[in-house]
């Protein structure tokens, strides 16, 4: 049997530290994504251990500057589940003046949703555009948050500073997504099935230390 050796980090910014180490280690220049892109691309492995993002992440021209810039102006940041809104900690977003919210238990979405017939992740994301007018949308679970969001730019709703956009799973998941490239909107995305509320809420994470 062969011998397992750990290695000796006790505080979180040096397991933090170790691990980036490995990954920058694992994946040598000259990388897919270079300068801030790679900063959030490796933190979103960091966070899955998962290397295929590799060849999946997209970003749009803007979308690191405008996020940063939007981080920077103390933004709104809307996003579809309690997991990526407790994901994005306040010791990092506190001290840049930006707020969190999730509204799919907000008693308005859940009359609107039943109202409507429609789920609650796309009330949520009415009810987020007429009063909180977000900065910054992060879906990290619904397709059709995503789907209704890029309606509502369609129909003339401002587009938003970035839009962090990685539902995942089986339906509708890898088509909201591409709706969203497909748009003229600054993003920051997955191709295909991938994606979750852990890698969304990293991607802001990773912002916001760009921005600090």
């Amino acid at each position: 049997m062969s011998e397992i050796r750990f290695g000796n980090f006790q505080k979180p910014e040096e397991i933090e530290s170790e691990s980036f180490r490995i990954i920058d280690s694992e994946v040598p220049e000259p990388r897919p994504y270079s300068g801030s892109a790679w900063q959030i691309v490796r933190r979103m492995i960091h966070t899955t251990a998962d290397f295929e993002l590799l060849d999946l992440v997209r970003f749009s021209a803007n979308a690191v500057e405008n996020g940063i810039n939007a981080l920077k102006a103390g933004a709104v940041i809307v996003t579809d589940t309690e997991m990526a809104r407790r994901g994005m900690p306040v010791r990092r977003l506190d001290p840049l003046g930006c707020t969190v919210h999730c509204l799919m238990n907000d008693p308005r979405v859940m009359e609107r949703a039943a109202a409507e017939g429609i789920t609650r992740a796309k009330a949520a994301v009415d009810v987020a555009a007429d009063e909180l007018r977000p900065d910054i949308w992060v879906v990290g679970n619904a397709p059709t948050a995503l789907m209704r969001l890029v309606e509502r730019v369609d129909s003339g709703m401002p587009a938003p500073a970035l839009v962090v956009g990685m539902p995942v799973g089986f339906v509708n998941a890898a088509e909201s997504k591409a709706l969203l490239m497909d748009r003229e909107m600054e993003y920051i995305s997955i191709e295909g099935r991938k994606g979750g509320s852990a890698l969304a809420a990293s991607v802001v994470n990773a912002l916001a230390v760009l921005s600090a």
